[in-house]
C-alpha cells in the first residue's frame, strides 16, 4: 500500500512539475528576451520639444532611467560617408552615444571625440571597413549664395550588430553631431576648422533625445511621467504587459491546479495513515506497553509519511526528466534561441521538495493523532 501511494504521490507530482517547466520555459524565456533587448527599455518621444541641458540632468538622476542623450534635428544629423574600398557614398545617419550605451554588446569601445565612429553592420558591410580603419566623412551645405563642402577624417573603433541598428548608421559622440548641426546652420566649428558664421550664443537645446529605462517594469512609469509633463511618447510597454499579464495569469493557473492536487493527495495519505494505524493498532498498544512513550508512537506515521514524500518526489522528478528531454527534442525545430521550452532549474526541484514533504507532514498529523490515542491496555484486550 506504501508503494501505490508513492505511486500515486508521483503521478500528482510529475504533472505539476511538467506543467511549471512549461510556463517557465516558455514565459521565462519571452521575459528573458524582453529584458536582453534594450528595445524594449526605449522611450521615443513624439514630435519634437525644446530640452536644455537642465532638463537632461533632472531626468539623468532618476533611478528608473539607465541611459539619456540629447539628440539635434534629424535632417542635420545625416553625414555623407566614403572609404577607400568601396566605390559608393553612404548617406548615414549619426545617433548620439556616450557610456554606458544600451545597444553596444558589453566590452565594446564607445567613440569618443570628434574623430571616432561606431558603424552599424549595414554600412559597415557598404563601406566594405573593419575596425580600425579610417573613412572620409563629409558634409554639404548652401551659406551666403554659395555650395561648400567640408570632410572629416573618421576612424571606425567598433561595428554594432544587426540587431541594434538596421539601416546605415553610425554612432558617434554628441559633440561631432553638434558639431554636424551648427555647420549645417551656417556657424563656424572652430574645433574641425569649418568657417562660418559666430557659435550659438544663447543656451543649446534640443528637439529630442534617447531614453531607456533600467529595466522593463519601469518603462511605463518613466511613460506616464513624461506624458504628464506634456511629452508624448512611445514605448513597447502594451508588449510587456501582453507577456506580463499571460505569465501572472498561467502563475494562477499553476498554482490553483498544485493547491488541489497537493490538497487532495494530503487528505488520501492522511486517510490512509489513520487506517495503518488502526490496522497496527495491536503492536502499536504493545510498544506502549513494553515503555514507549506518545511522542514516540507519534512518529511511526510522521516517519512513514516523510519516506512518502520524499520517494514520491524522487520518482516524480525521474519522470519529470524524461518527459523535459523528450518535449525539448520533439520541439527543437521551433527553438529559434538556446532556450528550452520545458526546464526547471535546480531550485524548483528544491521548492518540490519542500512542499511535498510539508503536505506529507500534515497528512501525518491525522495519523498522529489516531496513534497518540492508543493505550497499552488495547493490546491486552487484543490478546
Amino acid at each position: 500500500m506504501s508503494s501505490c501511494f508513492i505511486l500515486a504521490l508521483a503521478a500528482v507530482l510529475a504533472p505539476m512539475m511538467i506543467l511549471f517547466a512549461l510556463k517557465f520555459g516558455i514565459i521565462g524565456s519571452m521575459v528573458e528576451q524582453l529584458i536582453e533587448d534594450p528595445r524594449n527599455r526605449e522611450i521615443r518621444p513624439v514630435g519634437s520639444g525644446h530640452y536644455n541641458l537642465g532638463w537632461f540632468d533632472a531626468v539623468r538622476a532618476k533611478s528608473e532611467v539607465a541611459f539619456i542623450i540629447p539628440r539635434t534635428r534629424s535632417l542635420a544629423a545625416t553625414m555623407q560617408l566614403k572609404s577607400d574600398t568601396a566605390t559608393r557614398i553612404i548617406p548615414t545617419e549619426l545617433i548620439p552615444t556616450a557610456e554606458k550605451e544600451p545597444l553596444f554588446h558589453k566590452g565594446m569601445v564607445v567613440p569618443i571625440g570628434l574623430h571616432q565612429i561606431v558603424l552599424s553592420e549595414s554600412a559597415a558591410r557598404k563601406l566594405k571597413v573593419a575596425v580600425g580603419d579610417q573613412i572620409d566623412g563629409s558634409l554639404n551645405r548652401r551659406h551666403n549664395g554659395q555650395s561648400e563642402r567640408v570632410h572629416v577624417k573618421l576612424t571606425v573603433v567598433g561595428i554594432t550588430h544587426l540587431a541594434a541598428f538596421a539601416r546605415d548608421g553610425a554612432f558617434v559622440p554628441l559633440d561631432l553631431i553638434i558639431a554636424t548641426e551648427d555647420f549645417l546652420d551656417g556657424r563656424a566649428v572652430q574645433a574641425l576648422g569649418w568657417q562660418g558664421d559666430s557659435p550659438l550664443a544663447s543656451e543649446r537645446s534640443f528637439p529630442g533625445f534617447r531614453l531607456y529605462a533600467n529595466s522593463i517594469n519601469d518603462v511605463a512609469s518613466l511613460r506616464d511621467g513624461l506624458i504628464a509633463n506634456g511629452i508624448e511618447a512611445r514605448t513597447r510597454a502594451a508588449d510587456i504587459d501582453i507577456v506580463q499579464t499571460m505569465e501572472k495569469r498561467l502563475s494562477a493557473v499553476f498554482w490553483f491546479v498544485a493547491v488541489i492536487g497537493l490538497t487532495g493527495f494530503s487528505f488520501s495519505l492522511g486517510a490512509n495513515l489513520w487506517a495503518n494505524v488502526d490496522r497496527k493498532k495491536k503492536e502499536l498498544s504493545v510498544l506502549r506497553l513494553v515503555g514507549f512513550r506518545t511522542s514516540d508512537i507519534v512518529w511511526f506515521p510522521v516517519l512513514q509519511a516523510l519516506l512518502t514524500g520524499v520517494l514520491g518526489w524522487a520518482l516524480a522528478s525521474l519522470i519529470y526528466l524524461g518527459v523535459e528531454t523528450s518535449i525539448n527534442r520533439m520541439l527543437i525545430a521551433q527553438i529559434e534561441d538556446d532556450n528550452p521550452v520545458c526546464r526547471l532549474l535546480p531550485l524548483h526541484f528544491e521548492i518540490a521538495l519542500a512542499f511535498t514533504v510539508g503536505a506529507a507532514v500534515l497528512a501525518a498529523a491525522l495519523g498522529g493523532y489516531r496513534a497518540a490515542r492508543i493505550q497499552p491496555s488495547d493490546g491486552l484486550r487484543e490478546i
